[in-house]
């Protein structure tokens, strides 16, 4: 480690970690579950039906010693591991539960191990309610679980079904943040070609499941739900307005109190927007204080110098890039 990372305080929100015991356990036992994996050219595949392949694993998705060299040369104190797909929604209950307890396990070890570098976001076998409400107890108890990680759907549940409300009461007690990531993309097969699942896909995907919060009642029942949104919101903050208009029109969204778009400032948001202007308007819309450093480490997707996009964003102050850099996220992860 070295000391000007250490002194930073700067938060990576989103990282994805890919622990060895997690990658063990879906080549030996993942097939059995639908979970197939192979080796590639640059690195192991995971492929599950109806979700984007995972991977290639490369080394550094895997090796804490080459994860904390880049972060040394990022700038970046803190990373907030988390698993992309596949999740823990099999299913088979027994082995989501055993996905969920191996990553959670894992990241709590990374954190054991470097203390004042990593914290996990735990990931539950949501489409077995009553045990991801039992692994999400188990998991906060460790010193290393600092949140929640959610897909923006199960694949047996969206986020708004009622079946999920226990888990979500489960987080409000316990004082969590949740991070959502999408997966199993609406549209996914038109979305085949050209690489349109990650490019289209991912920030509609998170707009719908930032819909199912707000229109399925969510937001409203657990008013201290704490919901950080990856891609800079994917297509939520752009597309707030349209659905004010159905709210005022259309009797399917009368039910709100209050029109769609004030819910933006129930969400979190990360920087990964990809052009200066994006950020700016997403800051516009919701305040710095609502968003948080992302890298998407270490997808090429994502930023190699993360730090640089917000150091470099024309007209913030020094107090709105603390807040951006670590402020808000060493608050709700509790560093």
């Amino acid at each position: 480690m070295t000391s000007t990372a250490a002194a930073t305080g700067i938060v990576d929100i989103h990282a994805h970690y890919y622990p060895p015991a997690w990658t063990r356990l879906v080549r030996e036992q993942g097939l059995r579950y639908g979970a197939r994996y192979a080796e590639g050219p640059q690195g192991p595949l995971v492929h599950v039906e109806g979700e984007i392949p995972s991977g290639p694993i490369t080394p550094e998705f895997v090796d804490l010693d080459l994860r904390l060299a880049a972060m040394d040369l990022q700038g970046v104190q803190w990373q907030a591991l988390s698993l992309t797909q596949p999740m823990a929604c099999f299913d088979d209950a027994d082995f989501s539960e055993a996905i969920a307890r191996t990553f959670n396990d894992s990241a709590n070890d990374a954190h054991a191990a470097h203390p004042d570098r990593f914290v996990g976001l735990a990931t539950l076998p949501l489409n077995h309610p009553q045990r991801a409400v039992a692994e999400l107890t188990r998991a906060a108890a460790l010193p290393g679980i600092r949140g929640v990680y959610f897909g923006t759907n199960t694949g047996r549940y969206e986020l708004s079904d009622r079946a999920l409300f226990p888990v979500y009461e489960a987080i409000c007690a316990l004082g969590l943040p949740l991070f959502l990531h999408p997966v199993r993309q609406a549209g996914f097969d038109r979305l085949a070609p050209f690489f349109m699942r990650n490019l289209i896909g991912n920030p509609m995907e998170t707009a719908v499941a930032a819909s199912h919060l707000i229109f399925g009642g969510v937001l409203d029942a657990f008013r201290d739900l704490q919901v950080c949104l990856p891609h800079a919101g994917g297509a939520l903050p752009l597309i707030a307005p349209r659905m004010d208009r159905g709210h005022a029109y259309h009797a399917d969204c009368r039910h709100l109190p209050r029109p769609p778009s004030s819910y933006l400032d129930r969400f979190t948001y990360d920087t990964i927007g990809h052009a200066d202007h994006v950020l700016r308007f997403l800051i516009d819309q919701v305040g710095t204080e609502r968003v948080m450093l992302g890298s998407d480490y270490c997808f090429r997707m994502g930023y190699d110098r993360p730090v640089e996009v917000v150091m470099n964003l024309p007209g913030l102050d020094e107090t709105a890039r603390q807040r951006i850099l670590g402020g808000t996220a060493r608050r709700l992860l509790g560093l």
